[in-house]
């Protein structure tokens, strides 16, 4: 099936490198005008849009966490196209700490980019969506919003939010057009998790540990999240609001052995 998104208007934040990339890829190939982003101009935005250079395509810096940007952003977005149909956000940042050596910079950062940052691209985008009466917004868990991994504090707290977040918004303003849901990716081998897998003692020996804990017995793909996040955006979906998808292989579900 092609043109799932024609003529769409989808920004995808955090859009240059891993999932964020893979779900502008998908986007622009079903036929939709993308809005890639990201917090700084730097040599992965000039690859992702060397690659994808189009009339369908746009790049735009903006740091999510500062509402000033985001506000920024959106104008230019809404004079450019007129409307935006669906906002994918991506962005993201892991901070894992021990909960007593955290700082309050630490806590902040979190905070202000894995929520804060979310809700300010939907708050910008929100009145436009809610005067046409449409919009699909799907926001990026994780599976740290449902499980508690020990050693990644304050990470999963601010995932567990943005589902609050997710199904608070999806209820208020279901009967308005809007729908809201979210996806929660297990372990996807992007670019941060292979950096993550290489810092290893024995990389190849993590790897293996790894995917022996997938019931699929492999390591999920970046594609295969933006797929999920393909459906949820298009009016296929259209009856799915509030709702959170896994996708991890299977592994949230599996008893500790």
């Amino acid at each position: 099936m092609v043109d799932r998104l024609k003529d769409k208007v989808v920004v995808v934040t955090g859009s240059t490198l891993g999932i964020g990339k893979a779900v502008a890829k998908l986007f622009l190939a079903e036929g939709a005008a993308v809005v890639l982003n990201s917090h700084r101009d730097d040599a992965d935005a000039a690859a992702v849009m060397g690659e994808l250079a189009g009339e369908r395509a746009l790049y735009l810096r903006a740091d999510i966490s500062r509402r000033d940007e985001v506000e920024a952003m959106v104008a230019e977005i809404l004079a450019r196209y007129g409307r935006i149909d669906a906002i994918v956000n991506n962005a993201g940042v892991n901070v894992f700490t021990d909960p007593l050596e955290m700082t309050a910079d630490d806590w902040r950062r979190c905070f202000a980019v894995d929520l804060e940052g979310a809700w300010n691209v939907i708050r910008a985008a929100l009145p436009s969506m809610l005067e046409r009466g449409y919009g699909n917004i799907v926001n990026i868990a994780s599976v740290h919003g449902h499980k508690i991994i020990p050693g990644c504090f304050p990470y999963p707290v601010a995932k567990h939010a943005l589902l609050g977040l997710t199904k608070s918004l999806g209820i208020e303003y279901a009967s308005r057009g809007i729908r809201v849901n979210s996806i929660s990716p297990g372990l996807i081998m992007t670019e941060s998790a292979e950096a993550w897998l290489a810092s290893c003692p024995d990389p190849a020996a993590e790897r293996a540990r790894q995917v022996d804990l997938l019931p699929v017995r492999r390591i999920g793909e970046p594609l295969e999240v933006a797929y999920t996040a393909l459906f949820l955006a298009s009016d296929e979906a259209r009856f799915i609001n509030a709702a959170d998808i896994l996708i991890d292989g299977g592994r949230s579900q599996l008893y500790s052995e």
